[in-house]
């Protein structure tokens, strides 16, 4: 991480907030997060780092959906809040499936949702940090800054 920022230079420079990931892999693979002002789902399926940037295919997401999406962001968010606090284990993760039943429903009624439509745009972004947790209800600690990947 090259530093961090505060919100408000990330809106002066063009950067957008996440409000969930649902995948990681040295660096953000998919999740949900503001494009042009709107919420987008983003997906990226290539994991070469040669440059700061990554290609990302990203298509639109319903208010309705941005709600599930967010409630289930919530219920992953808190269980960490305990992981880190050392209250439960990682054998009780919600995402392991049968610990919480409305986060099991939820990942059935998203799972349509997150798949990338044939006619999702491709575009660039970059991620820049902000200070405090990792994980919070309300996002992440980073921002991506989204741009035309030709």
């Amino acid at each position: 991480m090259a530093g961090t920022w505060d919100e408000q230079q990330l809106i002066a420079d063009g950067f957008e907030r996440v409000y969930a990931e649902s995948d990681w892999y040295d660096g953000p693979r998919a999740g949900l997060a503001d494009i042009g002002g709107r919420p987008h789902y983003f997906r990226s399926d290539e994991y070469d780092h040669a440059d700061e940037a990554d290609e990302y295919r990203v298509w639109p997401a319903s208010e309705a959906v941005v709600g599930l999406e967010r409630e289930q962001w919530a219920i992953f968010a808190r269980w960490n809040e305990r992981s880190e606090a050392g209250e439960v284990g990682p054998e009780s993760h919600p995402g392991h499936g049968g610990i919480d039943a409305r986060y099991d429903e939820l990942e059935q009624l998203l799972a349509p949702h997150r798949q990338a439509p044939d006619d999702a745009r491709r575009l660039v972004g970059e991620l820049r940090f902000v200070e405090g947790a990792r994980y919070r209800v309300d996002g992440l600690d980073y921002w991506i800054r989204w741009r035309s990947s030709r």
